[in-house]
């Protein structure tokens, strides 16, 4: 069950608040909502926050210019001060963790640290292409069943999957109408999207290394095609103490309910002040 707040714009947002104990504020990634983090939560031990970022789940749909990293960083710290959370952890998958990245530069005395679910500093093109072929685009399947057999074909790198995985996620992904599956969030973002895939490549480096001081981890899929191993090494080499777990048999992104995934987020909430 989920709660919504009215952004100062105009825009309610969709949020739900679980458990108790250090604040975790949980970012999905750039097509996902609340959901992506149904199955690891119950194994989290600390005060869950998640939200649907505008354009995605439940919260209000507001154009593709406002679709951008920099707007839903800023929504995060508006959900945070209508908690009245001064600091928080974060656990970023993806577009989360870039999120995560930029308000350890722009907001750093809110955040207690930064789990990142597969994204870094260098995000790979082909990666990128590869949501680009999706990205806005009604499913062609007509039932969650046969949205699921997609899935599994289009996931790149992932192996010993069981199907009703792959189910549980046609299931998060989208929303049952009467005349089939469709978008569970604006197929708008499909412009945002492109207007950063087109857009010259930023350095993102500074934002990574704007996380100096803060508890770092970083999960990894062992076959991801946005995160390559040499980029995850080379934050490592940067931050020497940041956990680092690589998935076996998963791409873009792990589920995070893996035992290695497990493992690193338990070390990570250990290390929080």
């Amino acid at each position: 069950m989920s709660d919504h707040f009215t952004l100062p714009d105009g825009t309610r947002l969709a949020y739900a608040v679980q458990g108790q104990g250090t604040p975790l504020l949980c970012l999905p990634g750039l097509t996902r909502n609340m959901a992506d983090f149904d199955d690891v939560l119950p194994h989290l031990a600390a005060q869950v926050i998640r939200m649907d970022y505008r354009g995605r789940g439940a919260s209000d749909w507001t154009g593709p210019a406002s679709y951008t990293v920099l707007q839903e960083a800023q929504d995060a710290l508006a959900l945070l001060d209508h908690l009245g959370v001064a600091q928080t952890a974060i656990l970023g998958t993806s577009r989360g963790g870039l999120i995560g990245m930029l308000l350890a530069h722009l907001a750093k005395p809110r955040l207690l640290g930064l789990c990142l679910n597969d994204i870094g500093p260098v995000i790979e093109r082909a990666g990128l292409e590869r949501i680009g072929t999706y990205v806005g685009r009604r499913p062609a399947a007509r039932d969650l069943a046969s949205h699921a057999l997609r899935l599994e074909q289009f996931n790149q790198g992932f192996a010993n999957v069981p199907p009703s995985r792959w189910l549980s996620e046609a299931a998060h992904q989208t929303t049952v109408t009467a005349d089939g599956l469709d978008l569970a969030y604006d197929p708008a973002l499909r412009e945002a999207f492109l207007a950063g895939l087109n857009a010259p490549p930023a350095d993102l480096w500074p934002l990574f290394d704007a996380c100096a001081g803060l508890p770092l981890a970083l999960i990894r899929g062992a076959n991801s095609d946005l995160l390559s191993a040499a980029t995850a090494a080379e934050m490592q080499r940067r931050r020497p103490d940041m956990g680092l777990a690589t998935v076996p048999d998963r791409g873009h992104v792990p589920f995070l309910d893996e035992p290695e995934s497990l493992a690193t987020l338990h070390a990570f909430l250990k290390a929080l002040p």
